[in-house]
């Protein structure tokens, strides 16, 4: 490595493409700390429905920004990349390596190069939005943004709310689409970023996919979906895993339904996570499989340049 260099290593790839058993191995490898960048995991109520690592995966390597919130707390994008900045200033008098893993892009972007500034609009704009959530669904607001933004469309994640207010408000407030104010601001960090993206064939992906829903099932998703269900207008339980029980729950679906919407959501976010990745030059492709002496091997390279 190059001498008082510091390095970021990010492990990144779809939901359920084993993020978190790789980034343990190059933690435990390279003597490093994780730190997660999946926004649905920093809140401490939310443990099966988000996959969080189990009591021994967190046990085996330092993790950071894991359980570290409520869901009754506002955070934001931000307020993340203000505090992951914070630590790594103080992580690295000490550490040469980081790892930071997860599948939420735009956090992923905001700590490597920077957030994205959007212009000021007016507030009853997004009051507006509200409105139109609350009286339509939330089917109203992605055919709106369907129409003003198909760029931010196809990577969004559809059956958050809060995103398609927030793309919309500034879409109605200017004029512009809110995917052309993005990738303008890029800063630079006093550390090297090292992008890992993890590849798997869609079928398999899919197929692993459907497999880890049941086995969340097995695990008492459908309970703490229930506990959580009085508090369902959170911001933080906008979310796949969560919204399809809810409306079970109001009856509106029967358990089987849910069931299947909770398995097409989870595929859908995982091909709108892989458009967003996909367009990331700067990732290094992994095949899924890929026996991690190998990537770690990788890496070395890319450290040593």
């Amino acid at each position: 490595m190059e001498e008082n260099t510091k390095y970021l290593i990010v492990v990144a790839g779809p939901t359920a493409s084993g993020k978190t058993s790789l980034s343990i191995e190059l933690a435990q490898h390279f003597e490093a700390e994780i730190l997660s960048c999946d926004s649905r995991q920093f809140f401490k109520e939310t443990n099966i429905g988000t996959a969080k690592p189990n009591a021994e995966e967190l046990a085996s390597v330092t993790h950071h920004f894991v359980d570290c919130l409520s869901i009754t707390e506002a955070y934001n994008i931000g307020d993340y990349e203000r505090e992951v900045l914070s630590f790594l200033e103080t992580y690295y008098q000490k550490n040469d390596i980081a790892i930071m893993v997860g599948g939420s892009g735009m956090y992923i972007r905001a700590v490597c190069e920077g957030l994205d500034v959007y212009p000021t609009v007016e507030e009853t704009i997004r009051v507006q939005l509200n409105q139109l959530l609350e009286e339509e669904g939330i089917e109203a607001l992605q055919e709106e943004l369907k129409i003003a933004d198909p760029i931010y469309y196809a990577k969004v994640d559809l059956s958050n709310p809060h995103r398609l207010i927030r793309a919309l408000e500034i879409f109605r407030g200017t004029g512009e689409p809110f995917s052309s104010f993005q990738g303008k601001n890029k800063v630079q960090r006093p550390f090297k970023v090292i992008k890992l993206g993890i590849d798997w064939d869609r079928a398999e992906l899919y197929d692993r996919i459907n497999r880890r829903v049941d086995l969340m099932l097995e695990a008492g998703l459908l309970e703490e979906a229930e506990a959580l269900y009085p508090q369902r207008a959170l911001n933080a339980l906008q979310t796949v895993g969560y919204r399809e029980f809810f409306d079970y729950f109001e009856a509106k679906t029967s358990l089987e339904e849910a069931i299947e919407l909770v398995k097409r959501n989870t595929r859908r976010y995982a091909k709108r996570q892989l458009t967003w990745l996909r367009k990331d030059t700067t990732l290094n492709w992994i095949k899924a499989g890929t026996n991690v002496e190998d990537v770690i091997a990788l890496l070395k390279t890319k450290l040593n340049n």
